[in-house]
């Protein structure tokens, strides 16, 4: 009897994504306050906030399109052709965005032009991504075991709400990241722009949560059928509590627990997006047994990404413990 390594593939992926998510996503939210950054002093800092670990975080993405592809290449044969254009938004975005990071800086360069395309290129970016998290929360159509829609089917009122929370939520992100890596006026800034950005986030969240169990029966039952309605009702006051804490966390002195208490939305969020979805990697017709590669193609994969993945955590940990603490003003990237 083999073992069964679907359950194992199903935890790198969602954790591969979720890590993708949290930490990419402070620094797209950094690009998207970057359009309303008060001055160019406070630009420096915000750039120079991000600047030592915003590639890296992307290695998440990455890792994430690899072990959807390696181990359940149904899912991402049918995904794939669903979310095209979403996705090619999503490359286009973090493409401009990387190219405007780095020209900023040559000299000679337009720097507005570079700076607005920084900002432009986070904000597109984010909005493909909600796109996708709207559209694979409301399902796909499949027939034999091919996407069975047209191009343009994310382009519906739930998975717009989605797009307009996930910005929502990178710029609660990115604000709080800059209350804990700046001072002065700058994290004054921040944390005003937090506080309102916590009230459209909770908003959002709580649309999102009520819409959903109307998409699916399944959903409906899994979150209102009993005895879950019970265990799961922890889910919502938590996210409550959460926000609750945040509000009060912005108007105190502490830097650090705005950022996890931000976090901590994001993993409630994907908590409850796990919970009504779970075991499905095609929502709502094909679960991950379904969509799975060979049990042999998953074992030979396996034994390569359980190498990868401490390394991936460990440069991730180191560079962020080398480069902690605030942000000078003085000492920004593309400063000799």
């Amino acid at each position: 009897m083999s073992l069964d390594l679907v359950p194992l593939w199903a935890a790198i992926l969602g954790f591969g994504v979720f890590m993708y998510v949290l930490l990419d996503g402070f620094d797209l939210g950094v690009g998207i306050l970057f359009g309303r950054a008060p001055d160019d002093v406070a630009r420096e800092q915000m750039i120079g906030s991000v600047a030592p670990i915003w590639d890296g975080n992307e290695t998440w993405l990455i890792l994430g399109g690899i072990a959807l592809l390696a181990a359940f290449p149904v899912a991402f044969a049918v995904l794939m052709p669903a979310l095209y254009f979403p996705i090619l938004l999503m490359l286009v975005g973090l493409i401009f965005r990387g190219v405007a990071f780095e020209f900023r800086h040559v000299p000679g360069a337009n720097r507005r032009f570079w700076d607005r395309g920084f900002h432009v290129g986070s904000l597109v970016a984010t909005f493909a991504q909600g796109i996708v998290l709207g559209s694979f929360i409301e399902g796909f159509p499949i027939s034999g075991r091919q996407f069975a829609g047209g191009s343009f089917d994310w382009l519906r009122p739930f998975c717009l709400l989605t797009a307009v929370g996930l910005i929502f939520g990178y710029a609660l992100l990115g604000a709080c990241w800059l209350i804990l890596k700046t001072e002065g006026e700058l994290q004054a800034w921040a944390r005003r722009h937090a506080r309102w950005l916590t009230i459209a986030v909770l908003a959002v969240m709580a649309a999102v949560s009520l819409w959903t169990p109307f998409l699916h029966e399944r959903i409906a039952g899994r979150w209102f059928g009993w005895p879950n309605i019970v265990l799961l009702a922890p889910v919502p006051l938590f996210t409550l509590l959460a926000g609750w804490g945040l509000w009060r966390a912005l108007s105190s002195t502490s830097d650090l627990l705005p950022f996890v208490l931000a976090m901590a939305l994001f993993v409630l969020g994907y908590f409850g997006l796990a919970v009504s979805l779970w075991p499905m990697i095609v929502p709502h017709t094909l679960d991950l047994w379904g969509a799975a590669s060979s049990p042999k193609a998953q074992a030979f994969l396996m034994v390569g990404t359980l190498f990868l993945l401490p390394v991936i955590l460990g440069y991730t940990g180191w560079s962020y413990w080398v480069f902690r603490g605030k942000v000078r003003s003085d000492i920004g990237y593309g400063q000799h």
